[in-house]
């Protein structure tokens, strides 16, 4: 009898200690996952500042314009975004590219993870 409980009692505190070692990895992974989900919703939102910007030089607005309508889609950060304009005259297609650079930046995984460049466009017949 006293074999079975020195086993039994040898065993305490085995949950714990795989707890402690498995709590780590499955933190990082959740992380990842959040961040993945963050990247996601960003290129979401690019896809649309690229059709609000191509609206915009469908009608003609200048550079300037075309470049605010972007901005101003959603929460997009202003100065890790750039616009450009391909296409002139009217009755022609123009062409809006954009480029944001989303910042991995969560605890953890950020320094893992290089910030990505995200890619989207737009084509819209000039009015």
């Amino acid at each position: 009898m006293s074999r079975v409980w020195s086993r039994a009692r040898s065993d305490r505190g085995q949950a714990a200690v795989e707890l402690a070692l498995v709590l780590p990895v499955v933190l990082v992974v959740l992380l990842l996952v959040v961040q993945v989900g963050l990247v996601v919703r960003d290129q979401v939102l690019v896809v649309h500042a690229a059709r609000e910007a191509a609206r915009a030089a469908s009608v003609g607005d200048p550079q300037d314009r075309i470049t605010w309508a972007a901005q101003r889609s959603g929460p997009l950060d202003a100065s890790r975004l750039q616009v450009d304009v391909h296409g002139d005259g009217a009755g022609q297609d123009v062409e809006v590219d954009l480029r944001y650079r989303s910042v991995t930046d969560l605890p953890l995984v950020g320094p893992l993870v290089p910030d990505v460049v995200l890619h989207a466009r737009a084509v819209m017949r000039r009015e």
